[in-house]
């Protein structure tokens, strides 16, 4: 008999963050995480057109940009992939803060240009073939952070 051993990473977010944010941000992590990147889009999005404070606002609309980088490369895309990624990196930079709605935003950008950072290095991308990448993950930090 051969035992195997299982690693489970831990789950995204806790019940606290589910009490906290909107159900749209909660269930776009779980989408995204599934790699379905144009439903992450879809529930951020639906969000993003109601009545949110400025600050939400930009992030879910990097947020939305950055799940779209992925789904446009899913199609064959990477021009328009390469200018969602531009343009999520912008609004982060915009944002002027680390964390925000509990996600680590160093980490993540970190993680998108582990993915994505290939697509910047010649003048257009079609020129290359697209490599292996780490797809991002989305995990909050435990601590609940005001977002208006």
């Amino acid at each position: 008999m051969t035992s195997e051993t299982v690693t489970t990473s831990p789950p995204p977010y806790t019940d606290a963050h589910i009490a906290a944010y909107p159900v749209e941000y909660i269930a776009g992590i779980d989408l995204y995480n599934a790699a379905e990147f144009h439903a992450a889009h879809d529930v951020w999005e639906e969000r993003w057109m109601g009545e949110v404070g400025p600050r939400e606002k930009l992030f879910l609309q990097a947020m939305i940009q950055s799940a779209v980088a992925f789904h446009h490369l899913e199609i064959g895309r990477p021009g328009a992939a390469r200018q969602m990624y531009q343009r999520a990196k912008e609004k982060f930079g915009r944002l002027g803060t680390n964390v925000f709605m509990s996600l680590d935003l160093v980490e993540y950008q970190q993680q998108l240009d582990d993915a994505l950072s290939w697509l910047l290095t010649v003048a257009d991308p079609r020129e290359l073939m697209q490599p292996e990448f780490p797809v991002p993950k989305i995990a909050l930090l435990p601590e609940i952070t005001e977002f208006d």
